[in-house]
Protein backbone atom coordinates (compact mmCIF):
# COMPACT_ATOMS: atom_id res chain seq x y z
CA UNK A 1 0.00 0.00 0.00
CA UNK A 2 2.79 2.47 0.98
CA UNK A 3 6.11 2.43 -0.87
CA UNK A 4 8.74 4.86 -2.08
CA UNK A 5 9.64 5.79 -5.63
CA UNK A 6 12.86 7.82 -5.88
CA UNK A 7 12.49 8.82 -2.24
CA UNK A 8 8.87 9.97 -2.47
CA UNK A 9 6.23 8.10 -0.48
CA UNK A 10 3.42 6.70 -2.62
CA UNK A 11 0.06 5.15 -1.76
CA UNK A 12 -0.72 2.56 -4.39
CA UNK A 13 0.45 4.33 -7.58
CA UNK A 14 -0.11 7.91 -6.40
CA UNK A 15 2.49 10.25 -4.89
CA UNK A 16 1.45 11.58 -1.48
CA UNK A 17 3.31 14.79 -2.30
CA UNK A 18 1.10 15.20 -5.35
CA UNK A 19 -1.98 14.70 -3.19
CA UNK A 20 -0.78 17.33 -0.72
CA UNK A 21 -0.08 19.77 -3.55
CA UNK A 22 -3.55 19.13 -5.00
CA UNK A 23 -5.68 18.99 -1.88
CA UNK A 24 -3.57 20.77 0.76
CA UNK A 25 -2.85 19.72 4.31
CA UNK A 26 -3.91 18.45 6.71
CA UNK A 27 -5.60 15.71 4.68
CA UNK A 28 -6.56 12.13 5.42
CA UNK A 29 -5.70 9.77 2.56
CA UNK A 30 -7.08 6.22 2.24
CA UNK A 31 -6.14 3.27 0.05
CA UNK A 32 -9.12 1.54 -1.55
CA UNK A 33 -6.90 -1.44 -2.34
CA UNK A 34 -5.82 -1.87 1.29
CA UNK A 35 -9.42 -1.67 2.52
CA UNK A 36 -10.52 -4.26 -0.02
CA UNK A 37 -7.64 -6.60 0.85
CA UNK A 38 -8.32 -6.41 4.60
CA UNK A 39 -12.03 -7.10 4.15
CA UNK A 40 -11.41 -9.96 1.73
CA UNK A 41 -8.84 -11.57 4.06
CA UNK A 42 -11.38 -11.62 6.92
CA UNK A 43 -14.14 -12.91 4.66
CA UNK A 44 -11.98 -15.66 3.13
CA UNK A 45 -10.67 -16.80 6.54
CA UNK A 46 -14.20 -17.85 7.55
CA UNK A 47 -15.10 -19.51 4.27
CA UNK A 48 -15.56 -22.82 6.12
CA UNK A 49 -18.46 -21.53 8.23
CA UNK A 50 -21.58 -19.44 7.47
CA UNK A 51 -20.80 -15.86 8.47
CA UNK A 52 -21.45 -12.19 7.91
CA UNK A 53 -18.98 -9.34 8.30
CA UNK A 54 -20.63 -6.15 9.52
CA UNK A 55 -18.09 -3.34 9.20
CA UNK A 56 -18.14 -1.06 12.27
CA UNK A 57 -19.11 2.28 10.74
CA UNK A 58 -17.81 4.22 13.73
CA UNK A 59 -14.21 3.43 12.72
CA UNK A 60 -14.45 5.49 9.54
CA UNK A 61 -17.82 6.58 8.16
CA UNK A 62 -16.78 8.35 4.95
CA UNK A 63 -19.38 7.62 2.27
CA UNK A 64 -16.82 6.47 -0.30
CA UNK A 65 -15.38 3.93 2.13
CA UNK A 66 -18.86 2.64 2.98
CA UNK A 67 -19.58 2.49 -0.76
CA UNK A 68 -16.43 0.42 -1.31
CA UNK A 69 -17.39 -2.04 1.42
CA UNK A 70 -21.02 -2.25 0.30
CA UNK A 71 -19.82 -3.22 -3.18
CA UNK A 72 -17.81 -6.05 -1.58
CA UNK A 73 -20.97 -7.37 0.07
CA UNK A 74 -20.20 -6.16 3.58
CA UNK A 75 -22.85 -5.72 6.21
CA UNK A 76 -22.61 -2.83 8.64
CA UNK A 77 -22.56 -2.36 12.43
CA UNK A 78 -24.06 1.01 13.36
CA UNK A 79 -24.46 2.89 16.64
CA UNK A 80 -26.71 5.76 15.56
CA UNK A 81 -29.45 6.78 13.17
CA UNK A 82 -26.95 9.02 11.42
CA UNK A 83 -24.72 6.04 10.69
CA UNK A 84 -27.71 4.13 9.30
CA UNK A 85 -28.45 7.07 7.00
CA UNK A 86 -24.83 7.02 5.82
CA UNK A 87 -25.00 3.30 5.06
CA UNK A 88 -28.16 3.78 3.04
CA UNK A 89 -26.71 6.76 1.13
CA UNK A 90 -23.63 4.67 0.29
CA UNK A 91 -25.72 1.84 -1.13
CA UNK A 92 -25.53 -0.53 1.82
CA UNK A 93 -28.19 -3.18 2.34
CA UNK A 94 -30.29 -2.36 5.45
CA UNK A 95 -31.02 -6.08 5.72
CA UNK A 96 -27.34 -6.58 6.58
CA UNK A 97 -27.23 -3.90 9.30
CA UNK A 98 -26.94 -4.55 13.03
CA UNK A 99 -27.71 -1.69 15.43
CA UNK A 100 -25.52 -1.58 18.55
CA UNK A 101 -25.16 1.04 21.28
CA UNK A 102 -26.51 1.67 24.77
CA UNK A 103 -28.59 4.78 24.09
CA UNK A 104 -30.81 4.23 21.06
CA UNK A 105 -33.40 7.00 20.80
CA UNK A 106 -37.02 6.49 19.74
CA UNK A 107 -36.54 8.11 16.33
CA UNK A 108 -33.49 5.94 15.65
CA UNK A 109 -35.34 2.75 16.55
CA UNK A 110 -38.32 3.74 14.39
CA UNK A 111 -36.00 4.63 11.49
CA UNK A 112 -34.26 1.24 11.78
CA UNK A 113 -37.61 -0.59 11.93
CA UNK A 114 -38.79 1.29 8.85
CA UNK A 115 -35.64 0.19 6.98
CA UNK A 116 -36.04 -3.46 8.08
CA UNK A 117 -32.54 -3.84 9.50
CA UNK A 118 -31.15 -7.27 10.31
CA UNK A 119 -30.93 -6.99 14.08
CA UNK A 120 -30.99 -4.73 17.14
CA UNK A 121 -28.23 -5.57 19.62
CA UNK A 122 -30.09 -4.94 22.87
CA UNK A 123 -28.07 -3.65 25.83
CA UNK A 124 -30.58 -3.33 28.67
CA UNK A 125 -34.03 -4.33 29.91
CA UNK A 126 -35.21 -0.77 29.35
CA UNK A 127 -34.09 -0.87 25.72
CA UNK A 128 -35.74 -4.25 25.14
CA UNK A 129 -39.09 -2.88 26.31
CA UNK A 130 -38.66 0.35 24.35
CA UNK A 131 -38.00 -1.54 21.11
CA UNK A 132 -40.94 -3.88 21.79
CA UNK A 133 -43.27 -0.94 22.43
CA UNK A 134 -42.20 1.00 19.35
CA UNK A 135 -42.39 -2.08 17.14
CA UNK A 136 -45.91 -2.80 18.41
CA UNK A 137 -47.08 0.74 17.66
CA UNK A 138 -45.97 0.36 14.03
CA UNK A 139 -47.18 -3.24 13.59
CA UNK A 140 -43.59 -4.34 13.10
CA UNK A 141 -41.64 -7.27 14.48
CA UNK A 142 -38.17 -6.24 15.64
CA UNK A 143 -35.35 -8.78 15.26
CA UNK A 144 -33.20 -8.70 18.39
CA UNK A 145 -30.18 -10.20 20.04
CA UNK A 146 -29.01 -9.52 23.59
CA UNK A 147 -25.54 -8.06 24.04
CA UNK A 148 -23.90 -10.14 26.72
CA UNK A 149 -21.13 -8.72 28.88
CA UNK A 150 -18.98 -11.81 29.62
CA UNK A 151 -16.68 -10.04 32.14
CA UNK A 152 -13.57 -10.90 30.11
CA UNK A 153 -10.48 -8.68 30.34
CA UNK A 154 -9.24 -7.96 26.79
CA UNK A 155 -5.93 -6.54 28.07
CA UNK A 156 -6.29 -3.31 26.13
CA UNK A 157 -6.58 0.41 26.93
CA UNK A 158 -9.29 0.95 29.59
CA UNK A 159 -11.12 3.48 27.40
CA UNK A 160 -11.69 0.83 24.70
CA UNK A 161 -12.39 -2.13 26.98
CA UNK A 162 -16.10 -2.98 26.78
CA UNK A 163 -16.57 -6.48 28.20
CA UNK A 164 -15.95 -6.04 31.93
CA UNK A 165 -18.57 -5.72 34.65
CA UNK A 166 -17.66 -2.08 35.26
CA UNK A 167 -18.22 -1.15 31.60
CA UNK A 168 -21.51 0.43 30.48
CA UNK A 169 -22.11 -2.04 27.67
CA UNK A 170 -24.36 -5.10 27.58
CA UNK A 171 -25.88 -7.16 30.35
CA UNK A 172 -24.54 -9.97 32.51
CA UNK A 173 -24.98 -13.57 31.40
CA UNK A 174 -27.42 -14.10 34.28
CA UNK A 175 -29.54 -11.08 33.32
CA UNK A 176 -29.43 -12.09 29.66
CA UNK A 177 -31.33 -15.30 30.37
CA UNK A 178 -34.12 -13.32 32.06
CA UNK A 179 -34.28 -10.87 29.14
CA UNK A 180 -34.45 -13.65 26.57
CA UNK A 181 -37.33 -15.23 28.45
CA UNK A 182 -39.12 -11.88 28.55
CA UNK A 183 -38.48 -11.28 24.84
CA UNK A 184 -39.82 -14.72 23.97
CA UNK A 185 -43.17 -13.66 25.40
CA UNK A 186 -43.46 -10.43 23.37
CA UNK A 187 -45.20 -10.68 20.00
CA UNK A 188 -43.43 -7.61 18.59
CA UNK A 189 -39.95 -9.12 19.05
CA UNK A 190 -38.17 -11.93 17.23
CA UNK A 191 -35.11 -13.44 18.89
CA UNK A 192 -32.43 -14.04 16.26
CA UNK A 193 -29.09 -14.06 18.03
CA UNK A 194 -26.69 -13.24 20.83
CA UNK A 195 -24.09 -10.48 20.72
CA UNK A 196 -20.76 -10.01 22.50
CA UNK A 197 -18.09 -7.34 22.10
CA UNK A 198 -15.26 -7.19 24.63
CA UNK A 199 -13.12 -4.29 23.43
CA UNK A 200 -10.84 -2.91 20.76
CA UNK A 201 -7.20 -3.24 19.70
CA UNK A 202 -6.97 -6.76 21.17
CA UNK A 203 -3.81 -8.65 20.22
CA UNK A 204 -4.41 -11.93 22.06
CA UNK A 205 -6.66 -14.80 21.02
CA UNK A 206 -7.48 -16.03 24.53
CA UNK A 207 -9.95 -13.24 25.47
CA UNK A 208 -12.01 -13.98 22.36
CA UNK A 209 -12.11 -17.69 23.12
CA UNK A 210 -12.98 -17.07 26.78
CA UNK A 211 -15.85 -14.81 25.72
CA UNK A 212 -17.10 -17.34 23.17
CA UNK A 213 -17.02 -20.12 25.77
CA UNK A 214 -19.25 -18.10 28.10
CA UNK A 215 -21.59 -17.15 25.26
CA UNK A 216 -21.91 -20.78 24.14
CA UNK A 217 -22.86 -21.81 27.69
CA UNK A 218 -25.68 -19.28 27.50
CA UNK A 219 -26.70 -20.62 24.07
CA UNK A 220 -26.98 -24.11 25.57
CA UNK A 221 -29.12 -22.81 28.44
CA UNK A 222 -31.37 -20.99 25.98
CA UNK A 223 -31.83 -24.12 23.88
CA UNK A 224 -32.88 -25.98 27.02
CA UNK A 225 -35.60 -23.33 27.34
CA UNK A 226 -36.63 -23.88 23.69
CA UNK A 227 -35.10 -20.55 22.64
CA UNK A 228 -33.07 -21.10 19.49
CA UNK A 229 -30.68 -18.61 17.90
CA UNK A 230 -29.82 -18.02 14.26
CA UNK A 231 -26.47 -16.29 14.81
CA UNK A 232 -23.70 -15.65 17.31
CA UNK A 233 -22.13 -12.19 17.01
CA UNK A 234 -18.59 -11.97 18.41
CA UNK A 235 -18.22 -8.25 17.71
CA UNK A 236 -14.90 -6.84 16.57
CA UNK A 237 -11.78 -5.71 18.36
CA UNK A 238 -8.95 -7.49 16.55
CA UNK A 239 -5.92 -5.25 16.92
CA UNK A 240 -3.59 -3.87 14.26
CA UNK A 241 0.08 -2.97 14.26
CA UNK A 242 0.76 0.65 15.11
CA UNK A 243 4.27 0.16 16.47
CA UNK A 244 5.54 -3.22 17.71
CA UNK A 245 2.24 -4.98 18.38
CA UNK A 246 1.91 -8.51 16.99
CA UNK A 247 -1.68 -8.73 15.74
CA UNK A 248 -3.64 -11.96 15.76
CA UNK A 249 -3.22 -13.71 12.42
CA UNK A 250 -6.71 -13.79 10.90
CA UNK A 251 -6.41 -17.39 9.68
CA UNK A 252 -5.43 -18.54 13.16
CA UNK A 253 -8.28 -16.53 14.65
CA UNK A 254 -10.82 -18.05 12.26
CA UNK A 255 -9.58 -21.59 12.78
CA UNK A 256 -9.78 -21.29 16.57
CA UNK A 257 -13.26 -19.73 16.53
CA UNK A 258 -14.70 -22.31 14.11
CA UNK A 259 -13.16 -25.14 16.14
CA UNK A 260 -14.73 -23.74 19.32
CA UNK A 261 -18.11 -23.70 17.59
CA UNK A 262 -17.88 -27.52 17.43
CA UNK A 263 -20.22 -27.90 14.50
CA UNK A 264 -22.97 -25.74 15.96
CA UNK A 265 -25.53 -24.61 13.37
CA UNK A 266 -25.55 -20.89 14.20
CA UNK A 267 -23.93 -18.57 11.69
CA UNK A 268 -21.16 -16.29 12.92
CA UNK A 269 -21.25 -12.51 12.78
CA UNK A 270 -18.35 -10.11 13.24
CA UNK A 271 -18.09 -6.32 13.56
CA UNK A 272 -14.52 -5.38 12.56
CA UNK A 273 -13.69 -1.74 12.04
CA UNK A 274 -10.11 -0.83 12.94
CA UNK A 275 -8.57 -3.90 11.28
CA UNK A 276 -10.31 -3.05 8.00
CA UNK A 277 -9.34 0.62 7.71
CA UNK A 278 -6.65 1.63 10.24
CA UNK A 279 -3.58 0.78 8.22
CA UNK A 280 -5.27 1.84 4.98
CA UNK A 281 -5.00 5.53 5.89
CA UNK A 282 -2.47 8.28 6.57
CA UNK A 283 -2.75 11.87 7.74
CA UNK A 284 -0.66 14.32 5.71
CA UNK A 285 0.56 17.40 7.56
CA UNK A 286 3.05 20.20 6.90
CA UNK A 287 5.70 21.47 9.31
CA UNK A 288 4.93 25.11 10.03
CA UNK A 289 7.41 26.11 12.75
CA UNK A 290 10.46 24.57 14.40
CA UNK A 291 11.33 25.74 17.91
CA UNK A 292 13.30 24.69 20.95
CA UNK A 293 13.02 25.60 24.62
CA UNK A 294 16.45 24.14 25.47
CA UNK A 295 14.73 21.07 26.91
CA UNK A 296 12.60 19.99 23.96
CA UNK A 297 12.50 20.40 20.22
CA UNK A 298 9.03 21.10 18.86
CA UNK A 299 7.85 20.72 15.29
CA UNK A 300 4.59 22.65 15.03
CA UNK A 301 2.53 21.20 12.18
CA UNK A 302 -0.76 22.25 10.61
CA UNK A 303 -2.61 19.16 11.90
CA UNK A 304 -3.67 19.09 15.53
CA UNK A 305 -5.59 17.18 18.17
CA UNK A 306 -8.84 18.36 16.60
CA UNK A 307 -7.82 16.40 13.46
CA UNK A 308 -6.34 13.32 15.17
CA UNK A 309 -7.21 13.00 18.85
CA UNK A 310 -5.95 9.46 19.48
CA UNK A 311 -2.48 10.50 20.76
CA UNK A 312 -3.96 13.04 23.19
CA UNK A 313 -6.90 10.85 24.25
CA UNK A 314 -5.24 7.44 24.49
CA UNK A 315 -1.52 8.32 24.46
CA UNK A 316 -1.63 6.36 21.21
CA UNK A 317 1.57 5.87 19.21
CA UNK A 318 1.46 6.30 15.43
CA UNK A 319 4.47 6.28 13.17
CA UNK A 320 5.56 9.59 11.63
CA UNK A 321 7.63 9.56 8.46
CA UNK A 322 8.76 12.20 5.96
CA UNK A 323 6.93 12.04 2.64
CA UNK A 324 10.20 12.83 0.84
CA UNK A 325 13.54 11.41 1.96
CA UNK A 326 16.28 14.03 2.07
CA UNK A 327 19.63 14.00 0.29
CA UNK A 328 22.91 13.96 2.18
CA UNK A 329 23.67 17.26 3.83
CA UNK A 330 20.16 17.74 5.17
CA UNK A 331 19.50 18.93 8.70
CA UNK A 332 20.83 16.48 11.31
CA UNK A 333 18.35 14.16 12.99
CA UNK A 334 17.07 15.29 16.37
CA UNK A 335 14.42 14.21 18.84
CA UNK A 336 11.23 16.10 18.02
CA UNK A 337 7.79 16.38 19.56
CA UNK A 338 5.26 16.76 16.73
CA UNK A 339 2.66 19.21 18.04
CA UNK A 340 -0.27 21.20 16.69
CA UNK A 341 -1.25 24.87 16.96
CA UNK A 342 -4.14 24.32 19.39
CA UNK A 343 -3.94 26.14 22.71
CA UNK A 344 -3.57 22.97 24.82
CA UNK A 345 -0.44 21.28 26.19
CA UNK A 346 -2.13 18.00 25.28
CA UNK A 347 -2.14 18.95 21.60
CA UNK A 348 0.48 16.54 20.32
CA UNK A 349 0.56 13.95 17.55
CA UNK A 350 3.85 12.27 18.42
CA UNK A 351 6.58 12.62 21.02
CA UNK A 352 10.32 12.09 21.00
CA UNK A 353 10.69 11.08 17.36
CA UNK A 354 14.13 11.03 15.73
CA UNK A 355 13.72 12.98 12.50
CA UNK A 356 15.56 15.36 10.21
CA UNK A 357 13.16 18.28 9.86
CA UNK A 358 12.95 21.66 8.21
CA UNK A 359 10.07 24.07 8.00
CA UNK A 360 7.63 23.30 5.16
CA UNK A 361 8.50 19.58 5.25
CA UNK A 362 5.61 17.24 4.50
CA UNK A 363 4.99 14.45 7.01
CA UNK A 364 2.77 11.39 6.93
CA UNK A 365 1.23 10.07 10.15
CA UNK A 366 0.58 6.41 9.48
CA UNK A 367 -2.23 4.06 10.56
CA UNK A 368 -4.70 6.96 10.53
CA UNK A 369 -7.57 5.29 8.71
CA UNK A 370 -9.54 4.41 11.84
CA UNK A 371 -10.74 6.81 14.54
CA UNK A 372 -9.12 9.73 12.76
CA UNK A 373 -11.45 12.02 10.85
CA UNK A 374 -14.54 10.50 12.51
CA UNK A 375 -13.35 11.78 15.89
CA UNK A 376 -12.25 15.18 14.61
CA UNK A 377 -13.79 18.45 15.74
CA UNK A 378 -13.78 22.19 15.11
CA UNK A 379 -12.05 23.03 18.41
CA UNK A 380 -10.33 26.44 18.25
CA UNK A 381 -12.64 27.13 15.27
CA UNK A 382 -10.46 25.05 12.98
CA UNK A 383 -12.01 23.75 9.74
CA UNK A 384 -11.84 19.98 9.45
CA UNK A 385 -9.49 18.23 7.03
CA UNK A 386 -10.09 17.01 3.52
CA UNK A 387 -10.41 13.27 2.85
CA UNK A 388 -8.94 11.64 -0.26
CA UNK A 389 -9.42 8.10 -1.61
CA UNK A 390 -6.67 6.50 -3.72
CA UNK A 391 -7.60 3.79 -6.21
CA UNK A 392 -4.70 2.50 -8.27
CA UNK A 393 -3.38 5.43 -10.29
CA UNK A 394 -6.33 7.67 -9.44
CA UNK A 395 -7.23 9.74 -6.41
CA UNK A 396 -10.53 11.38 -5.50
CA UNK A 397 -11.44 14.04 -2.97
CA UNK A 398 -14.21 12.26 -1.06
CA UNK A 399 -14.74 15.06 1.46
CA UNK A 400 -13.93 18.67 0.78
CA UNK A 401 -11.94 20.65 3.30
CA UNK A 402 -14.23 22.77 5.44
CA UNK A 403 -14.07 26.53 5.05
CA UNK A 404 -14.32 29.23 7.67
CA UNK A 405 -17.84 29.95 6.42
CA UNK A 406 -18.77 26.31 7.06
CA UNK A 407 -17.89 26.74 10.73
CA UNK A 408 -20.84 29.00 11.46
CA UNK A 409 -23.21 28.01 8.66
CA UNK A 410 -25.68 26.62 11.21
CA UNK A 411 -25.34 29.48 13.70
CA UNK A 412 -27.23 32.75 13.90
CA UNK A 413 -26.84 36.04 15.69
CA UNK A 414 -29.47 37.13 18.17
CA UNK A 415 -32.00 39.69 16.89
CA UNK A 416 -30.88 43.29 17.15
CA UNK A 417 -33.53 45.55 18.63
Amino acid sequence: MLHRIEGDLHMEQVSLRKIAETHGTPSFVYSEGAITAAYQAFHDAFSMHPHRICYAVKANSNLAILQTLAALGSGFDIVSGGELARVLRAGGDPGSVVFSGVGKQDWEILFALEQHISCFNVESASELRRIARLAATTDAIAPISIRVNPDVDPNTHPYISTGLKENKFGVSVEDAMTLYQEAAGLDSLKIVGVDCHIGSQITELTPFLDALTRVLSLVDELEAQAITLEHIDLGGGIGVQYRDEVPIEIGHFASAIVQAMSGRPQSLMFEPGRMIVANAGVLLTTVNTLKSNNEKNFAVVDAAMNDLIRPALYSAWQEVTPVTLKDDGASPERHWDIVGPICETGDFLAKDRMLSLEEDDLLAILSAGAYGFVMSSNYNSRPRSAEVLVSGQEHYCVRKRETIEDLFALESMKPVS
